[in-house]
């Protein structure tokens, strides 16, 4: 869809698409649906089984931020840091029963016990490790991994929050925020962020235009340009790897 004469194309006898594996921002899906004929659905879910969201983005313009709704048979919940249940419009990590579950990991039963979680009833799901919200119709929205979770001065931060809002910025094509040590705050967030072609915006300018619009609280300390995101197979940024790119440079 970057080329240039993409539009220039008949794609007409387009009937459908679909996107899963990495998250697909809400900028893109709009653009997809509006110049890319046919349907896209969104699939999200894991590998391991326990529950899947589907989200039929053409037919939900309002809801292209979120991953849909859990789909037929597909229990999906979310629980805080003691296992126990939030309810709608709160935050917590994502848990799933579907009717195909892995039984374990193959001979780590203590990884095993680490991704399964029991309802009171005994019911068993499989945990995430992403953190989500419902709205008030059932669509879930992706906050993070909760690894990736940011807590400065006490605070939780989720990257996906200061990401949406660096992307906003028309010079940026895309960006990565992650968790950096503080000595003051514990950890405080930084970003990466790829340059959109012929951009020519500096990082203190960008950084002072994105710290303008976010809250006290979720203020980046850095940002830094980069020539790509580094991805795993599938597409995922691989975050692990640009904290490791930052602590060197940040001493």
């Amino acid at each position: 869809m970057a080329h240039p004469d993409f539009d220039r194309y008949d794609l007409s006898s387009s009937q459908a698409k679909f996107c899963t594996s990495a998250p697909f921002a809400a900028s893109i899906k709009a653009d997809v649906v509006r110049r890319w004929p046919g349907r896209l659905t969104e699939y999200y879910g894991m590998t391991e089984g326990g529950g899947s969201c589907q989200l039929e983005a053409d037919e939900w313009p309002g809801k292209l931020h979120s991953v849909g709704r859990p789909m037929q048979g597909h229990d999906i919940r979310l629980i805080d840091e003691f296992g126990n249940e939030v309810p709608a419009g709160e935050v917590g990590e994502i848990v799933g029963h579907s009717p195909a579950m892995m039984s374990g990991y193959y001979r780590q039963p203590d990884k095993t016990a680490q991704a399964q979680w029991y309802d009171p009833s005994g019911k068993r799901f499989i945990r995430t490790g992403d953190m989500g919200r419902f709205d008030e119709d059932g669509f879930l929205t992706l906050l993070d991994r909760k690894k990736d979770m940011i807590i400065s001065g006490g605070f939780n931060v989720y990257p996906s929050d200061l990401e949406a809002e660096v992307s906003r910025h028309p010079d940026v094509a895309e960006v990565a925020v992650v968790g950096a040590q503080s000595e003051q705050w514990g950890e405080t967030p930084v970003a990466f962020v790829v340059r959109a072609a012929h951009a020519r915006i500096d990082a203190d300018t960008l950084l002072a235009w994105v710290n303008a619009r976010l809250g006290k609280m979720q203020r980046l300390s850095a940002l830094r340009f980069v020539d790509s995101l580094p991805r795993s197979a599938i597409g995922k940024v691989l975050k692990r790897e640009l904290r490791d790119r930052f602590y060197p440079a940040a001493g």
